[in-house]
C-alpha cells in the first residue's frame, strides 16, 4: 500500500490550468517568419558552436565516436608535410604563370614528389592510427579509418572542424 501524500487529488480543470502556458503568436505572418528564422539561425549557430568544440552530439555521424576521436587527435598531435601543401600548391599555380616554366616539365615532376609525399604520409599515419584503434578500441569499427586520418592530416591546422584539441608534440 503506497503511503498518502497529504493532500487531495487536485482537478482536472486547475491541474490543466497550471500546465497551461500563455501562447504569444506573432501577430502577422511577416513576424511570424521572421521570429522562426531567427530561431532557426540560434539552433544553428549553437549547434556549430558545438562542433567547433568537439562535442559528439553536435559532430557530423562521419566524425562520431571514440576511434573517430582518437584518429583526430593523433594526426592533431604531430606535425606532417601534408598540412602544409595548400601553401605550396599556391606557389607552384603562381609559377605555371611565369613564361620560363610555362612547358617545363619540372612544375609536373614536384606536383607528383608532393602528391607521392601526401599519398605515402597519409597511408603510414593511417597504419598508425589503425593499430592504436584496434589496441585501445577492440571490436569498434575502424572502417574509413586510413581515409579519414588522410583527409584530416591534408587540412590547414586553423580550419579543421572539429578543432584539435591537442597540441603538436603531445603524446597521445
Amino acid at each position: 500500500m503506497t503511503p498518502a501524500k497529504g493532500k487531495p487529488t487536485p482537478k482536472r480543470s486547475e491541474a490543466e490550468k497550471r500546465r497551461r502556458q500563455p501562447y504569444t503568436a506573432p501577430g502577422d505572418r511577416k513576424a511570424a517568419a521572421t521570429q522562426g528564422r531567427d530561431r532557426d539561425r540560434a539552433g544553428r549557430q549553437r549547434r556549430m558552436e558545438a562542433m567547433r568544440r568537439g562535442e559528439d552530439w553536435a559532430l557530423p555521424r562521419k566524425d562520431q565516436g571514440p576511434v573517430k576521436a582518437l584518429a583526430r587527435d593523433v594526426v592533431d598531435a604531430r606535425r606532417g608535410f601534408s598540412e602544409y601543401y595548400l601553401y605550396g600548391i599556391v606557389i607552384l599555380i603562381a609559377l605555371l604563370f611565369l613564361p620560363a616554366l610555362r612547358g617545363n616539365p619540372i612544375v609536373d615532376y614536384i606536383i607528383l614528389v608532393i602528391l607521392l609525399v601526401i599519398i605515402g604520409e597519409g597511408w603510414w599515419v593511417g597504419r598508425k592510427v589503425l593499430t592504436l584503434a584496434q589496441q585501445r578500441h577492440p571490436g569498434e569499427s575502424t572502417r574509413g579509418l586510413r581515409l579519414y586520418t588522410a583527409m584530416r592530416g591534408t587540412q590547414i591546422r586553423r580550419m579543421r572542424v572539429p578543432a584539435p584539441r591537442v597540441k603538436p608534440g603531445d603524446k597521445v
